[in-house]
C-alpha cells in the first residue's frame, strides 16, 4: 500500500532565511489545525469508517498530509539554516532555539507543543467527515493568514500551493459526506447508528 517517492510533493527553496516567517508557518507544522493533526486525523478516522469509498478517500488526504507535513517541515528548515544568534534574538524564535537549536518540533506559533487532543476521531461517520471539512477549512484559513503576513515570493509559492491543497481536500471530504449520504437513508442520515436505527 505505501510508496514513498524521495522528493517533496512541490518543490521548496528559499533563498532567504527569516525567523520571523517559520515563527508563523510553524502552526501548520504542531498547531491544531496543522499538516500533523489533518494526517493523524484522518489516517486513524478511517479504521471505523463503513463505506471502502470514503476509507479510500481519507486514506489518500491522509497520506498527502504527511507530505504537506514534509513541505512544512522543509519551509522551517530552510527559513532558520544559518541564521545568526542575533536573528534569533530578535524574532523571538530564541525560547524555541534553546529547547530545539534549528530541529524541526511541532509546535503551534504560540509556541505550544503538539497534542493529540487536536485530533477529532468520534467514530461515527457523520461526526467524523464533518470534522475533517471543518479542519480542511480552518488549515485553509492559517495559509490565507500567514499569506497576510509574508511577502517573501519563495516562501509564499509553496504556501499557496499548500492552501490550494486545503480546498481540493474540502471538496473530497465534500464527495465523502455525499457518498454516505446516498447509502444512509433519511431516518438514520442525521443519527447514524446501523445498532439501533
Amino acid at each position: 500500500m505505501w510508496i514513498y517517492e524521495k522528493k517533496l510533493q512541490y518543490p521548496v527553496k528559499i533563498k532567504n532565511p527569516n525567523a520571523n516567517y517559520a515563527k508563523i508557518i510553524i502552526s501548520q507544522l504542531g498547531g491544531a489545525d496543522g499538516e500533523l493533526a489533518a494526517s493523524m486525523r484522518y489516517l486513524h478516522q478511517r479504521y471505523s469508517m463503513p463505506y471502502k469509498e470514503v476509507v479510500g478517500i481519507l486514506t489518500d488526504v491522509g497520506t498527502e498530509e504527511l507530505a504537506h507535513l514534509e513541505m512544512i517541515s522543509a519551509i522551517l528548515y530552510q527559513l532558520t539554516k544559518g541564521l545568526s544568534s542575533e536573528e534569533i534574538k530578535r524574532s523571538g524564535l530564541d525560547t524555541y532555539f534553546v529547547d530545539h537549536t534549528s530541529g524541526i518540533y511541532p509546535v503551534s506559533a504560540a509556541g505550544v507543543p503538539f497534542d493529540m487532543k487536536y485530533v477529532g476521531i468520534k467514530g461515527d461517520v457523520i461526526a467524523d467527515l464533518n470534522e475533517d471539512l471543518a479542519a480542511e477549512q480552518k488549515a485553509r484559513v492559517t495559509y490565507d493568514n500567514i499569506l497576510r503576513l509574508v511577502d517573501d515570493p519563495d516562501v509564499r509559492d509553496p504556501i499557496k500551493y499548500l492552501r490550494q491543497r486545503e480546498i481540493v481536500h474540502y471538496q473530497r471530504f465534500g464527495d465523502a459526506l455525499r457518498i454516505t449520504q446516498d447509502k444512509l437513508n433519511s431516518k438514520n442520515f442525521y443519527a447514524y447508528n446501523p445498532a439501533f436505527d
